[in-house]
């Protein structure tokens, strides 16, 4: 995702485009991994003192419903992360860091062939582990 598409995205959905949310969406595109909402928090309240957690989530579920951002579950809580919008793939998530790995293999094919009797409405892989740098 880059901020030109995320601005439009904005736009096109009747949303402001307000210094806060720009620099929520800038937070995501700079980091290539998950983060959750009180890394989010806390590095908003560093231009923003006393940001609430309410503004946070409010935006985070935005940009999650537009597309601007995806989420995951990991470890009990939401992380989230730009949206990948270059090209089908799917992520290695590093459990320890956040840290994600692009893969680009999709099983799809394989798995439509041995369920040939369902509608497959949307699919998400994730692989977890630890990177080299944890490891």
């Amino acid at each position: 995702m880059k901020m030109e598409e995320a601005i439009q995205i904005l736009k096109d959905n009747g949303h402001k485009y307000t210094d806060k949310r720009r620099d929520m969406i800038e937070m995501f595109i700079n980091e290539d991994k998950y983060i959750n909402a009180k890394t989010v928090q806390q590095q908003m309240n560093n231009h923003y003192p006393g940001i609430s957690f309410d503004t946070i989530y409010r935006n985070l579920h935005l940009f999650k419903t537009l597309g601007i951002i995806e989420g995951t579950e990991l470890d009990g809580e939401m992380k989230f992360r730009a949206a990948c919008t270059s090209h089908h793939h799917h992520h290695f998530i590093c459990t320890v860091c956040g840290d994600t790995k692009v893969i680009d293999f999709c099983p799809m094919t394989e798995i439509r062939a041995s369920l040939p009797n369902v509608e497959i409405e949307m699919h998400k892989l994730e692989v977890y582990g630890m990177c080299e740098k944890c490891k």
